[in-house]
């Protein structure tokens, strides 16, 4: 999830600005505290703000592009992650203190976003020959990793008289020291040139390698030495083939560009017609428009 989304636990909360009332929230030996004196204490906080500014935001981008993301697109989203984690998925949400349902809001909330980068990027040909210039397919490596050049070295003259696919496998579980992979015959997770999770002198050697192929030389990072077999490596092909990856990276990119990011939230917000009706939080949306934009009164 994109840092902006942070504070979207605390929509848990669920504290509703237009509903303070005496109710009761919860009750002590000492006394009880009631709902506006919750929400008065909670609308003073970074966080309280944060979760204001990420609900005024969701409303806004819900109306305009709310229709652009379907149910389908946010399970496919959650199915993704459900299935990276697999069975500690339910652990990590609990560790982040959120539900299913809250992390596909929080999902759903991502996408609405990027609706919106998509709505202000006008992608030009230019764009897309210089996307093309870094643009990797999606390869499926594995590895061998190894403490020490010299075993590296030994394993790759080993692959020299046997470089298939299943005496790689046999050479990952007998000498590869790492344990998260080693029993899969090395084998990665899929990437592309976007992935930022490995090393780039280890991604530079796997796109080199066509289908089939392992490294002859030892790759170094900082985890030691690393021998890779590609396992699926469709080629890069030619840029009219792949109009629609590029333009799908350029619009990630700027997802992760803070400051592209903040100028389309804050068009975003000024063209949303924001009106905050408590005083105390008339200044909620400052680091994004002016506070003169949002009007205020009780």
């Amino acid at each position: 999830m994109k840092k902006w989304f942070a504070a979207l636990a605390g929509v848990l909360l669920t504290f509703t600005l237009a509903a303070c009332s005496s109710k009761t929230v919860a009750t002590t030996s000492g006394g009880k505290i009631t709902e506006s004196q919750y929400y008065d204490s909670m609308k003073k906080t970074t966080s309280g703000k944060q979760v204001l500014q990420q609900m005024i935001l969701d409303k806004i981008l819900e109306g305009k592009y709310g229709d652009k993301v379907t149910d389908k697109a946010v399970n496919k989203e959650y199915n993704k992650y459900k299935k990276q984690y697999g069975s500690s998925f339910s652990t990590v949400l609990a560790q982040n203190g959120m539900t299913a349902s809250a992390f596909k809001k929080s999902i759903r909330s991502n996408l609405l976003l990027r609706q919106a980068v998509i709505a202000n990027t006008k992608i030009t040909n230019a764009d897309l020959k210089k996307q093309w210039k870094s643009y990797e397919p999606t390869i499926t490596v594995a590895q061998i990793l190894v403490s020490k050049k010299e075993d590296a070295d030994a394993i790759i003259e080993e692959l020299k008289k046997d470089g298939s696919w299943d005496n790689f496998k046999k050479l990952a579980k007998e000498k590869s020291i790492d344990e998260s992979t080693k029993n899969d015959g090395g084998k990665l997770p899929s990437f592309n040139n976007m992935d930022t999770s490995l090393d780039s002198d280890f991604k530079k050697a796997a796109f080199a390698l066509k289908q089939g192929e392992f490294s002859q030389e030892p790759v170094k990072t900082s985890y030691g030495y690393h021998i890779i077999y590609s396992i699926k490596n469709p080629g890069k092909g030619k840029m009219a083939d792949h109009t629609k990856e590029l333009k799908d990276q350029i619009i990630d990119e700027k997802l992760n560009d803070s400051t592209a990011l903040q100028k389309i939230i804050a068009k975003e917000f000024k063209e949303g017609n924001v009106n905050i009706k408590d005083s105390d939080l008339k200044d909620v949306l400052s680091d994004y428009i002016s506070s003169t934009s949002s009007s205020s009164s009780k």
